[in-house]
């Protein structure tokens, strides 16, 4: 019995360590080295790829699933489920919350956003941080500043909450603390 047990944990333990893959090379999340569910910790190179990942992700499309983080380079699109790190694309998408550096045309987070979006036009539902771009979108700002031409929180109230809140919109600046 001691055995089969002390065996058990060294089977488990090997599953554990090799549940991550430190490479990803995919076209598309179908036709890839590793599975769409598999963890990525290290490089993942693709046309279209789509993991939960802790890695540099280079390509045309890349998709972070789950809890993700690193360093996110693309053409055309990067999107995730909550990610923390660098987003640089065309578009930036996120579902849940990001943390860190979004930078491209389009940025946008339907959760919280903490750090930096910077591209022409960037849209947080809760913004903590900073947006900087031609039009910044904020549903609500809990300590964020956006610099831009168009600048809207409608959550804030016309100009009765200051210094803490500017107002819903305004030009080139706007702000919520």
């Amino acid at each position: 019995m001691k055995k089969l047990l002390i065996a058990l944990i060294g089977v488990a333990s090997l599953s554990c360590a090799i549940a991550s893959q430190p490479i990803q090379l995919s076209l598309t999340p179908e036709i890839a080295l590793y599975d769409r569910n598999e963890q990525i910790e290290g490089l993942a190179l693709s046309i279209w790829g789509e993991n939960p990942q802790t890695a540099l992700a280079l390509g045309f499309v890349n998709g972070s699933t789950g809890q993700s983080a690193g360093l996110s380079l693309s053409f055309i699109l990067n999107y995730a489920d909550d990610y923390k790190g660098v987003q640089w694309a065309a578009v930036n998408y996120t579902k849940g919350d990001f943390l860190g550096w979004q930078a491209g045309f389009v940025n946008y987070t339907e959760g919280t956003m903490k750090g930096l979006q910077s591209g022409f036009v960037n849209y947080a539902g809760k913004l903590t941080g900073v947006q900087f771009g031609f039009v910044n979108y904020a549903e609500s700002a809990e300590t964020g500043v956006q610099i831009g031409v168009v600048n809207l929180i409608p959550s804030n109230p016309w100009f009765s909450e200051l210094p803490d809140q500017l107002a819903p919109g305004m030009i080139f600046l706007n702000w919520g603390f």
